[in-house]
């Protein structure tokens, strides 16, 4: 015995009303009663990804995502064989926009001669979804691309011998899926992670715009030590372990971020000693050591390597030592330029001890040391 209407129309009505399987007759088991779940699938390769796209009106010809068949040149459609005489007409291609996305983007159907496509709408017959009154509607597939005169009768009034059934319409022609495109991406909980070894990661704003993280909290550079430090690119910046310094590569060599600081060092000399430790490590050619406002020659009265100074003899007891470091962690810094003063000019200054000038008036370089100034050189 063949499955009656009743039980079709319950199937449907529980299926895509409530989401569920339909179990039992509808007299049985109503379908708000109905417990097993069953949504429909969607699926994700016919998703369609960029339908934001789609204009909302139908545009006069193909336009980004829409492939558009206008009135003057519809797809001219083929009869299916294997449904009654003229009953179905495919047009053989699938994922048309459909009325939901506006309503000009319902499609108009023409029955006019066959292979005469320009001429369709201007002299062929259109027939219209609701039909004639003769119940001769039609209903058009916007998935699979087919049309079929559902009503109990074909048009009426038309012979279809030597002719076709031509749409006027649009095709979505965008891409299909679920999310953006991952390209070389795998993402992994919270974490963003390239395919291809050795790939950069690239974010790249539209226009003036700029990249910004918008949080309170902060930002972590790349951590390493200098052994570690990749090929430099200008611009590229991370934080040096061996130094413990943010550096950043300037087009041919690492810098340390803050590179025109000068740190001051002073000590008193007890006769013995003749090692002091640093507050930054440095080079001999890195630094300045005075004693007793005297600017000491370098190698042949001290020499320093990493943060301890070593003098060629011991400072005597009352020696005043400053030193002046010109140089932060492993990395000679560029070129420093202080601020250039007449002697008039300096002398209104309110210096401080280890404020470094330029004196115009005797072209020296001169520190502030003990309430004074001191030259260099």
């Amino acid at each position: 015995m063949a499955i009656s209407d009743t039980q079709k129309v319950d199937y449907l009505w529980k299926k895509l009303g409530y989401a569920a399987t339909k179990t039992d007759t509808n007299s049985a088991k109503k379908a708000p009663n109905e417990a097993i779940a069953s949504p429909l699938v969607l699926r994700g390769d016919k998703v369609l990804k960029q339908a934001s796209s789609i204009p909302a009106t139908l545009p006069a010809s193909s336009t980004g995502v829409l492939t558009v068949y206008p009135t003057s040149a519809p797809i001219e459609t083929t009869n299916d064989a294997t449904a009654a005489a003229n009953r179905t007409w495919k047009t053989g291609q699938t994922d048309w926009v459909s009325p939901e996305f506006g309503s000009t983007y319902q499609v108009k159907v023409y029955i006019h001669t066959s292979s005469n496509a320009g001429s369709a709408a201007s002299g062929g017959s259109q027939v219209f979804a609701t039909g004639s009154g003769n119940d001769d509607e039609w209903f058009f597939d916007y998935q699979s691309g087919v049309l079929h005169f559902i009503g109990t009768n074909l048009p009426n009034g038309i012979n279809f011998t030597g002719k076709s059934v031509y749409i006027a319409g649009a095709r979505y022609s965008g891409e299909f899926g679920v999310g953006g495109d991952l390209g070389a991406f795998t993402f992994t909980d919270n974490r963003l992670q390239t395919t291809v070894t050795n790939e950069e990661i690239i974010i790249e704003p539209a226009g003036t715009g700029y990249v910004k993280v918008d949080a309170s909290s902060g930002l972590i550079v790349p951590v390493g030590s200098t052994l570690e430090r990749p090929s430099g690119q200008t611009g590229m910046m991370r934080f040096n372990t061996t130094t413990s310094l943010m550096e950043v590569y300037n087009g041919s060599a690492w810098v340390n971020v803050g590179g025109s600081t000068v740190t001051l060092d002073e000590f008193d000399g007890d006769g013995t000693d003749t090692a002091f430790t640093l507050s930054q490590s440095a080079t001999t050619a890195t630094v300045i050591v005075s004693m007793n406002g005297t600017v000491q020659e370098a190698t042949n009265t001290y020499t320093v390597s990493g943060t301890t100074l070593t003098f060629n003899e011991a400072p005597v007891t009352g020696d005043k030592i400053q030193v002046r470091n010109f140089f932060s962690g492993n990395e000679l810094q560029p070129a420093s330029k202080f601020q250039s003063y007449t002697t008039t000019q300096r002398n209104s200054l309110s210096p401080s001890n280890g404020d470094v000038i330029y004196n115009t008036t005797t072209h020296k370089f001169q520190g502030y040391a003990n309430s004074g100034w001191v030259d260099f050189h």
